[in-house]
């Protein structure tokens, strides 16, 4: 049986430090806004929650099972981040009509299958949570549903992060920085997991 405080601990840690999805909530909600950022949280809680339950069911070995698999998910995936990033990095202000498109809840449920953090905790979780001679599908289900109940509050936090970052920049030139900043942010969060490839 899944020992509940450990996993709960470890959801709150994964969901609340920095990485590819807090990063693009806080952008996002600085320049849309916490409401319009929602679907874009949905998506994150949901899609990672049906990706953890997957892996745990088998999809992590059988990504195990092709040896050039995981490595060109993981270029793919930073090859996608650094594109988001780019996107970031050269949006237009809210002063000059820019309004960034928003992932939305697909692009984001989407994006946690080509997120190399998001597969790294998966596989993790998967050969630390679960116990080899219970059945797996409770397991599986617990462990998705304790990960989907700690998702937005810590995705929350982030979005909050970001909308009150976007009140206070005023001038132009903070809002470049800010943009600048978290795309920079984007980049180095998937540099430690390339340097594994």
């Amino acid at each position: 049986m899944i020992s509940l405080l450990p996993l709960l601990g470890f959801a709150v840690v994964m969901y609340i430090t920095p990485g590819p999805n807090n990063i693009m909530v806080a952008s996002s909600a600085a320049a849309h806004g916490v409401s319009a950022t929602l679907p874009h949280m949905f998506g994150i809680a949901l899609g990672f929650a049906a990706m953890l339950m997957l892996v745990g069911a088998g999809a992590g070995a059988a990504v195990g099972a092709w040896p050039g698999l995981a490595p060109a998910m993981r270029w793919i995936g930073a090859g996608w981040m650094a594109w988001i990033a780019w996107k970031i990095a050269t949006a237009k202000l809210p002063h000059e009509g820019g309004r960034r498109r928003l992932l939305g809840f697909w692009g984001a449920a989407g994006f946690q299958w080509i997120n190399p953090k998001a597969w790294l905790i998966a596989l993790a979780v998967a050969g630390s949570f679960i116990v080899p001679d219970h059945a797996a599908g409770p397991q599986v289900l617990r462990i998705g549903l304790v990960f989907l109940g700690c998702a937005m509050p810590c995705l929350l936090v982030w979005a909050l992060l970001g909308s009150g970052t976007g009140r206070l920049l005023r001038a132009p030139a903070q809002f470049r920085a800010f943009n600048l900043v978290m795309a920079a942010l984007l980049v180095a969060s998937v540099v430690p997991v390339l340097a594994g490839s």
